[in-house]
């Protein structure tokens, strides 16, 4: 089973007193590059927040996003501080009468000056209210991770489609193959015979150079070893923890076989299924990169 680095997870709580939001998501990243927004009485809990995060999720680029609010008919006292109040009343009055003029706006001025009015919420400690965020930050990192299972059914799909489209053109090789040894010790020939009279040709040393020729240009070991890491790769996908840094280094394997093929094949035809492969590699890279 393979998870997708792409998740989405949010949660919501509602009592008599607060509104709790918690969006958590993720995006594809080689390590965990984490991001967290609480409010400043939680301040002391990101590690918590980090150490769960990194526990169910691992890797990725990640957002937790936890919001609060004061639900509106919340009960809330208001207090004014009378001598500040006064301190900036008299202040402005005086400003203004230095200019001579009307000073009917300096009592709403100085109402609304900074720390004049002060208010707070009765009866509710906001800071006691963790256990209720907690949970409901579990409950989107969960959704989120369920996201990231979904995406990564997707992604097990795809993925699996395109190593059986290089199976398919392996197949393909092994049928040409022995054909294109063939022809290439037929055009060795022809093209020798052209220049040396027949009678003159060393058999030996012919047959000796043309097996050293086809050796190099023999692609039997390629085939074994290509086959070999399509099954690990199908392996590692179907394994029960997602390991995208494996498929990635598999992928690499698979790419530097398929190269040799196409180097060594010196087939018109086999290089066109080379190139086909190629370009299903170049899918599997791209999708692996948002594999956990």
């Amino acid at each position: 089973m393979i998870k997708s680095m792409t998740g989405f997870g949010i949660a919501r709580y509602t009592d008599e007193n607060i509104e709790v939001t918690v969006e958590v998501k993720s995006l594809n990243s080689k390590f965990l590059d984490l991001g967290i927004r609480t409010g400043r009485n939680y301040s002391d809990k990101e590690m918590e927040i980090r150490n769960a995060v990194s526990e169910q999720l691992v890797r990725g680029k990640i957002s937790v996003n936890i919001d609060q609010q004061l639900v509106a008919n919340s009960a809330m006292s208001v207090t004014y501080n009378k001598e500040l109040f006064a301190s900036y009343y008299n202040e402005l009055k005086q400003l203004a009468d230095s200019v001579n003029v009307e000073s009917g706006d300096v009592f709403k001025l100085a109402l609304q000056s900074p720390d004049v009015t002060q208010s707070k919420t009765e009866d509710q400690d906001l800071t006691g209210s963790w256990e209720i965020i907690k949970n409901v930050f579990l409950e989107a990192l969960n959704n989120c991770d369920a996201f990231r299972i979904d995406e990564g059914s997707s992604l097990n799909e795809k993925l699996t489609g395109y190593i059986q489209a290089i199976r398919e053109g392996l197949e393909q090789v092994l049928v040409l193959d022995p054909d294109r040894v063939k022809s290439i010790k037929t055009r060795i020939t022809n093209n020798l015979s052209q220049f040396i009279e027949e009678e003159k040709i060393d058999k030996n040393r012919l047959e000796q150079e043309l097996i050293f020729y086809i050796e190099k240009l023999d692609i039997s070991e390629e085939k074994v070893r290509l086959t070999k890491h399509l099954d690990y790769f199908d392996e590692i996908m179907n394994l029960d923890e997602s390991n995208g840094k494996k498929l990635g280094f598999i992928s690499q394997e698979i790419g530097r076989e398929i190269n040799t093929i196409g180097s060594k094949a010196n087939d018109a035809d086999i290089q066109k299924i080379v190139v086909g492969m190629k370009e299903e590699l170049e899918k599997i890279k791209e999708q692996v990169l948002n594999v956990l």
